[in-house]
């Protein structure tokens, strides 16, 4: 059984975790991304089939190659369908100097099992507790969902070590945050009751 504390700690987590797009250069040591992956692995998974699997990428130079692979393809993919909030994305898209990383000093690459029906959904809530667990321990994170195009290129997912049944579900970037904006409020749920 949790605490108050303990209970209040938790919801304190959850309620102030944010999406993080500024790093500093500060590594992250392993033994914090081997609790962060530890927290993703208690995660729900149907029929206790755990379909994940973890890459952690701390080869700046690979983020590079894989940052270049995947902008032209964004730029071409959201291109006149830029709507409203994608023009900023889309303007620093075309930026040459612009990483789809954020310069972030590790990715960790939620692999899920292909032959698992439940995988995305499974490897996503592993996703989502890593990053809380990450916020926990005063690591921010940002899923870069854009960053799943480069399973189009058989070069960079050998690169990137992962297996031919596996497929990326989660790229997730993790780093000690540098000066944040103030997180955007949340819109009060909508909630029918059934009674």
């Amino acid at each position: 059984m949790m605490t108050d504390a303990e209970s209040i700690e938790t919801f304190s987590v959850i309620r102030e975790r944010r999406s993080v797009r500024n790093y500093t250069d500060r590594d992250v040591p392993d033994a914090a991304l081997r609790a962060i992956i530890a927290a993703g692995t208690q995660a729900p998974t149907a029929l206790g089939l755990q379909p994940w699997r973890f890459v952690i990428v701390k080869d700046r130079a690979l983020m590079q190659r894989v940052s270049d692979y995947c902008k032209p393809i964004l730029i071409e993919r959201i291109g006149e369908e830029a709507g409203a909030g994608m023009e900023e994305f889309l303007a620093a898209l075309k930026n040459p100097g612009f990483n789809i990383f954020y310069n972030a000093p590790v990715l960790v690459l939620v692999l899920g099992a292909q032959n698992a029906i439940s995988s995305f959904l499974d490897c996503a809530l592993c996703a989502e507790n890593m990053m809380l667990a990450a916020w926990a321990l005063g690591i921010g994170s940002c899923w870069i969902g854009s960053a799943a195009l480069v399973q189009e290129n058989p070069d960079l997912l050998t690169a990137l070590k992962v297996p031919d049944d596996h497929q990326i579900v989660a790229p997730l970037i993790f780093g000690y945050p540098g000066p944040l904006s103030p997180k955007a409020a949340r819109r009060e749920p909508r909630i029918d009751w059934v009674t």
